[in-house]
């Protein structure tokens, strides 16, 4: 191999040096690992990954239109046209808009089942699964779809925006180019993820374990008992400790669903009539009591007498803390106590958008008692820690 001549002129405290340097081989070296993304976007791929995008409605949709400047429905269809960006990926992008978007505010278990059903059947066609969603009830959509779907060993990355996706400040076009990289990220041939997660504002989160907790600023995500999945700067870099292990069995999917369920929370002042009138609710299967701190309650005479009456007519009482952080802990104080001698389930910390879906599923797959309580005291898809 001839020699190449390199002239290298370097100028260091106003004195400038001038070398040559004879190179006979050059070797090429890459620090950045194949899951990790640098400055200049996605690494090539031997295979183009293929990814469905999925937009069920929400904010991120949206689009100013030139003329009128009302807000109107983002055209899937000119995806690439609209956000250039993504013709650098070596993504091979396809993507399903439902019919009638909705506001995340009108989310309901059948439309669950519906985005459940649609990733079964795309399921062997595509890498993963990016859906885009209104932001209000995305914790409740994650945490459903984490229960619904069994024996992930591919990604579901649920993304969406504080601000249209049409406005210049949006927030949109980076949750979604980092959502697809995501879902499209593999190592030796296999995902990354393979799980239900949620990516907002540069950060990755187990789904199950997500809180809205800002309506304003673009970090609108919190996980407080769950550590993020993976954080995107420069590059993005995965946290493989905290992620789940991709199942080796065949995807299974769960489509039957109670909604008869209800949430208590308690306060100082509430009234007998108020707790009786949502204990006693028709048709009613389980209630979430959202309780003060690691689990505690009031020992009014009426209260005890309340819960237990319920619990004796064969409804789920399950204890979930009022808390951002933090677990329910029954029996650490005389005013759980009660509580857990009754019956009452221990929700440990489970957040309440994991509990209402948890709830959901497991009231939907028995009506056995025993196998309720131990279902629900038992950590199915990350969504909390074992008791």
């Amino acid at each position: 191999m001839p020699a190449l001549l390199l002239k290298i002129q370097l100028m260091c405290l106003g004195v400038e040096f001038s070398t040559t340097l004879e190179l006979t081989k050059i070797n090429i070296v890459d620090n950045h690992s194949p899951f990790q993304r640098g400055a200049g976007g996605i690494k090539t791929m031997t295979k183009k990954s293929k990814v469905l995008l999925i937009y069920t409605g929400g904010t991120i949709g949206m689009m100013e239109d030139a003329k009128s400047g009302h807000l109107i429905p983002f055209d899937f269809k000119q995806l690439k046209e609209q956000i250039p960006e993504l013709n650098k990926f070596n993504v091979d992008l396809s993507s399903i808009s439902f019919e009638n978007p909705l506001d995340s505010s009108n989310m309901q278990p059948e439309i669950w089942v519906k985005i459940a059903k649609l990733i079964e059947k795309k399921y062997s066609k595509v890498d993963g699964f990016v859906i885009l969603h209104g932001s209000d009830t995305m914790s409740f959509t994650a945490s459903a779809l984490s229960f619904m779907l069994e024996n992930l060993n591919k990604p579901v990355i649920l993304t969406g925006s504080q601000l249209p996706i049409g406005t210049i400040r949006t927030d949109g076009k980076e949750n979604l180019i980092t959502a697809i990289e995501i879902a499209a990220a593999k190592e030796k041939g296999k995902s990354i993820i393979s799980e239900v997660c949620i990516y907002f504002e540069s950060q990755l989160y187990r789904g199950n374990r997500t809180h809205k907790f800002n309506s304003e600023h673009f970090k609108a995500f919190h996980s407080a008992n769950y550590p993020i999945l993976a954080e995107a700067g420069v590059t993005i870099k995965y946290k493989f400790n905290a992620l789940k292990k991709a199942s080796t069995q065949k995807l299974k999917i769960h489509t039957s669903l109670n909604p008869n369920i209800a949430i208590l929370k308690l306060f100082p002042g509430i009234t007998q009539n108020i707790v009786e009138a949502i204990l006693n609710a028709k048709g009613i299967k389980a209630v979430i009591l959202e309780t003060f701190g690691s689990g505690n309650a009031s020992t009014q005479k009426w209260f005890i007498n309340a819960i237990k009456t319920t619990i004796d007519k064969g409804i789920v009482i399950l204890n979930v803390t009022q808390c951002n952080a933090g677990a329910v802990e029954q029996g650490k104080y005389a005013t759980s106590a009660s509580l857990a001698k009754m019956g009452v389930i221990g929700g440990a910390d489970i957040t309440t958008e994991a509990a209402v879906a948890k709830l959901m599923f497991v009231l939907g797959s028995t009506n056995n008692k025993k196998e309720i309580e131990k279902l629900l005291k038992s950590d199915l898809r990350g969504e909390m820690t074992d008791n």
